[in-house]
């Protein structure tokens, strides 16, 4: 007696699966490609005193923010108030020295401290990180504590 083997259509899509695993494998993960820093930010203000939120974006050998594709930052506070919530690419204090094809954007905005207490900083971030294969939307969100003396 021949027996015949017939691929159910389960089988079918584990066998395209196992065949296109390869092609996976090598793509990349954005998130890999950039790292979302606050170092420098104020976390102690004084109440009526000024502080700083600082956040940057550093890009790994390979990857950049894109400079065609919006970037967005929004910043709230409680217990500060940032000078401006709404910011763009724009509002970037890191500029491209001569030469230099891409600048990781890095934003410093002042803190105004109001009653004392602890408060925070919230932060929402969105913008494209790239390589020559790919362009990808990223977003992040930021939430520092500040403690306002």
């Amino acid at each position: 007696m021949t027996r015949t083997h017939r691929f159910t259509p389960v089988a079918a899509l584990l066998a395209a699966l196992a065949w296109a695993a390869p092609a996976f494998a090598d793509d990349v993960d954005p998130t890999t490609l950039y790292e979302v820093s606050t170092e420098g930010t104020s976390t102690q203000v004084k109440a009526g005193e000024k502080g700083v939120f600082v956040l940057s974006i550093k890009s790994k050998p390979g990857a950049h923010v894109s400079e065609e594709a919006p970037l967005k930052l929004e910043v709230k506070g409680t217990q500060v108030a940032p000078a401006k919530e709404k910011l763009g690419r724009e509002d970037s204090v890191a500029k491209k020295a001569a030469g230099q094809e891409f600048v990781d954007p890095r934003f410093e905005i002042p803190l105004t401290a109001s009653a004392a207490g602890k408060g925070t900083v919230d932060a929402k971030l969105v913008f494209f990180i790239c390589t020559e294969k790919i362009c990808a939307r990223q977003q992040k969100t930021v939430s520092l504590p500040v403690e306002v003396l």
